[in-house]
């Protein structure tokens, strides 16, 4: 039987150079009870200490939750995770070298909670080939005292793969709706499942123990075992949460279409006002065919899926997020990772498991920074750690892979109006450079495999073409040597059959993507391929 304890008492169970395993993505399934304990403890009594720290996704809210609670030197010896943006306390840590820092793709961590749980060797994949996770790359190192080799380049079958070893869980903190008095955990609330099981295998598996944070707890035998994600048998101690610690994403504290207790109409899903966003969105859903399997990343990519509403076509996609939702429509950036109306919420570890294996038709993703080899940065930028995520996993996967984004940074101004853009002043810093800060996304590995690469901004679009960096499209209005070659800092090559970018993206309504959704338009992107 699971025992009740409080925030306090699960702090005070944490061990000096414990190894500790989160679930969280934002603020979902997030034990933000214990993070503030221990934090308020390490203050206290400088214990715990030295603590190993592993976490797949995001934890926090991009201010002061989640791991910015444990952005305390002397409390975190090493981190091991795949973002940290979104604690701005965990990023300065690393940014100062406050601690080892290890970024590891978002998939590959979830992966390597079942493999600790089963107590295999590890991690062997082709998710990090070419990138700054590639040992002889950085080895993804994010901090001078980041010295150890935590993936190894292996041959096997004939073939080069990574492996990224397994390792013992001390302590799992983990998140649920509902607790019986056995430690059976339900996640009905929660617009996530993520990794909340095989954590917990991991923990238990190692010798460990697990503390799940759960809203109230339910009589023992009461619950519809349907609906139990985490048995008790691996279930040690139970944290009932406050209101205001048990968010549902970053931002909304609950929002039952996110968790599936009722549908909202996708009308009532706030339309996007014209400006360079909705045109780069609305030019990368042209790639969209009929059928397509999607991921979309946060920002203007998510934005994709808002188009697809407007135009009607939604029925016509299936949208996906790494996170684990399947159908619906991806919310934006404070709930992002979520979806309304979702058909389905797997695991975040099956989600990626799929990926991996080629199921993404498309993925529309962030464009940071970009260079002449057809790399992409999201990772790290002037020596802040942003973090991969699970970009590296679904860049190495999507068939069809977007990067999208406007084509300068740093106060940037364009009118769009009129069926063609103007830009009216530009962004101060250059996002097509020689060479790109960090590679999150390997040019030169994707042009080996054939997949097929889209730079897609307001007023040029880019393709990969046999490994160079080629100018495919231009937008109305805009001057290919001034605003395009110009503000690059390299040359890149320019298509002989150079055309413009749809009039139609550039102005108010535009109407047109349920018409191109057609099998001339799917064969059309076919022929391009």
């Amino acid at each position: 039987m699971a025992q009740v304890i409080t925030p306090q008492q699960a702090a005070a169970l944490i061990k000096d150079g414990s190894t500790v395993a989160l679930s969280g993505f934002g603020l979902a399934c997030v034990n933000e009870e214990t993070l503030i304990a221990v934090e308020q403890r390490f203050l206290a009594e400088a214990a715990p200490r030295d603590l190993t720290v592993v976490h797949a996704s995001a934890v926090g809210n991009r201010r002061d939750r989640g791991m910015s609670h444990w952005g305390h030197r002397g409390l975190i010896k090493r981190w091991i995770g795949g973002i940290a943006i979104a604690s701005p306390g965990l990023a300065k840590l690393i940014q100062e070298d406050g601690c080892q820092a290890y970024n590891l793709p978002q998939g590959v961590i979830t992966q390597l909670y079942r493999e600790i749980a089963a107590k295999r060797p590890g991690v062997i994949t082709k998710v990090g080939l070419g990138t700054f996770v590639d040992p002889r790359v950085e080895g993804a190192r994010m901090s001078p005292s980041s010295t150890d080799d935590v993936v190894q380049v292996i041959e096997l079958a004939g073939q080069e793969w990574l492996f990224y070893p397994s390792f013992p869980v001390d302590v799992a903190l983990i998140r649920g709706t509902v607790a019986d008095e056995h430690g059976n955990l339900t996640l009905e609330h929660e617009g996530l499942k993520l990794e909340v099981l095989p954590i917990a295998q991991a923990a238990r598996n190692s010798g460990g123990i697990v503390i799940a944070q759960v809203e109230s707890i339910a009589a023992a035998g009461s619950l519809d075992p349907n609906l139990v994600k985490v048995p008790g048998i691996l279930v040690d101690y139970l944290v009932v949460s406050q209101p205001e610690n048990h968010f549902q994403t970053e931002n909304t504290r609950y929002n039952p279409s996110f968790s599936g207790q009722l549908r909202v109409p996708l009308e009532a899903i706030t339309p996007i006002p014209l400006s360079e966003r909705k045109v780069i969105a609305r030019r990368s859903a042209m790639e969209l065919r009929p059928g397509a399997v999607l991921n979309l990343g946060v920002g203007i990519p998510c934005d994709v899926g808002t188009v697809a509403a407007e135009e009607g076509i939604s029925d016509q996609i299936m949208l996906t997020t790494e996170a684990g939702a399947i159908g619906g429509v991806p919310a934006g950036l404070k709930d992002f990772g979520h979806a309304y109306n979702p058909e389905a919420l797997v695991d975040m570890h099956s989600q990626f498991d799929f990926y991996d294996g080629g199921g993404l038709d498309c993925a529309v993703l962030g464009l940071a920074q970009a260079d002449s080899h057809g790399n992409v940065n999201v990772s790290k930028f002037n020596g802040r750690v942003a973090g991969c995520g699970g970009f590296i996993d679904i860049c190495q996967s999507a068939k069809t892979l977007i990067f999208a984004g406007t084509f300068t940074a740093g106060g940037l101004e364009v009118e769009v109006a009129g069926g063609e853009v103007k830009v009216v002043a530009e962004g101060k810093a250059h996002k097509f450079l020689l060479d790109v800060e960090q590679i999150t996304f390997s040019g030169t590995y994707a042009a080996q495999r054939g997949q097929r690469v889209l730079y897609v901004t307001e007023r040029a679009v880019l393709q990969l073409v046999d490994g160079v960096m080629t100018v495919i499209e231009i937008a109305p209005g805009i001057d290919l040597q001034r605003d395009v070659l110009d503000q690059m800092d390299f040359t890149p090559a320019v298509s002989p059959t150079l055309s413009p970018m749809p009039a139609g993206l550039f102005r108010e309504v535009w109407g047109e993507l349920n018409t191109l959704s057609t099998p001339e338009r799917t064969a059309s992107v076919a022929a391009l391929s």
